[in-house]
């Protein structure tokens, strides 16, 4: 039985849908092929009427978890003022329930110790997010010049991605929602950090 282009893009997307959550869950070689394809529906046999590896899999679940995250920060972003998105990012990431929900989290803390192992294809699919998040990130930090807000939401993000790393390894203890609290409180401190005024600028101001 043949199938329309759109019937098998569905099932294309699926699988990817469905991927992207239990890599996030189970780590970029925690589940296998076949039980990825059965959780979608389908047999074994099919994955490479989609794919052409393993790997091809993996980057495209990682691309998608990673765009998936960044729209939701975006529309969350757009219901605050300017000056407190950044610090809204944080709350909400650095989060308990963040913690115990790997699997419909950001795929930095989850997969990011993995890829840095994988090919370099893979690894360079990974830095183009990470960038894209970087970059969305820096658009979060309204009062610096973007090279300055660009260098903070880097430290930002390392704080945050480092901070859930560190609580998920606790687990939901008093430890994790310490380690939680003390990320939060320093990524909160950097974000509200006024910008350094130079002497030529203050005399331009003046």
């Amino acid at each position: 039985m043949r199938y329309s282009r759109e019937h098998k893009q569905e099932t294309h997307d699926r699988i990817v849908k469905k991927a992207s959550v239990r890599l996030r869950e189970k780590g970029a070689h925690g589940i296998g092929v076949a039980d990825l394809m059965k959780e979608a529906g389908l047999t074994h046999g099919g994955f490479y009427a989609h794919f052409d590896s393993r790997e091809a899999l993996v980057i495209e679940a990682f691309a998608y978890a990673m765009d998936r995250g960044m729209e939701h920060w975006r529309k969350r972003s757009d219901q605050v003022a300017p000056e407190k998105q950044l610090g809204q990012m944080v709350e909400t990431y650095l989060s308990a329930l963040h913690r115990d929900n790997p699997g419909h989290g950001c795929s930095i803390p989850a997969l990011g110790a993995e890829i840095a192992r994988e090919s370099p294809k893979t690894r360079k699919a990974f830095a183009g997010k990470l960038d894209e998040m970087v970059e969305m990130m820096t658009d979060f930090i309204p009062n610096l010049s973007r090279k300055a807000a660009r260098k903070q939401a880097i430290a930002t993000l390392a704080t945050m991605a480092g901070t859930m790393l560190l609580a998920r390894i606790a687990g939901s203890s008093e430890l994790s929602d310490e380690v939680l609290k003390a990320g939060r409180d320093s990524a909160l401190d950097g974000a509200k950090r006024e910008p350094k005024v130079t002497a030529a600028k203050k005399a331009k101001q003046s």
